[in-house]
């Protein structure tokens, strides 16, 4: 799926609720149902700065796409955590880089978390961005 199908299937989902307590509940699901992160990469070199929660991400590139692997010791940061990894996973760099990533706005989670967690939020971003960034570069032209 393309990023603005991922996205549009997020925005969906969350107008489901009508009350950001649901919303809530929903992130936390999110968090329980997101792939394990290789124990190895649960080092300070993965973690994300940041954060006021622990969040370890791990990047890769395999057949020109991004794959992304991470985990929080915060509930609902973990559920922040796996949106983000649904929408950018398995997409190329270049698309990954130049995101509009207009999902967080649209089911209003940047307004309704606390300020540590919205930077925690644009941190997880900017972090997943640059990765994309730098394998791009590492790899263009191959």
């Amino acid at each position: 799926m393309s990023l603005t199908e991922i996205q549009d299937q997020i925005i969906e989902e969350f107008s489901q609720f009508d009350d950001w307590m649901d919303r809530y509940n929903y992130l936390i699901e999110l968090g329980h149902d997101l792939p394990a992160i290789d124990p190895k990469f649960k080092t300070d070199e993965y973690l994300i700065n940041g954060c006021q929660s622990k969040v370890w991400l791990h990047a890769e590139y395999a057949d020109g796409m991004m794959k992304f692997t991470a985990d929080s010791d915060a509930i609902i940061v973990k559920g922040i955590v796996a949106l983000l990894v649904r929408v950018l996973n398995n997409q190329e760099a270049s698309e990954i880089m130049n995101a509009d990533l207009y999902f967080i706005d649209k089911i209003g989670l940047k307004e309704n978390l606390s300020p540590t967690r919205s930077n925690g939020l644009v941190a997880m971003v900017k972090k997943m961005k640059m990765y994309s960034l730098a394998y791009h570069a590492k790899h263009k032209g191959q």
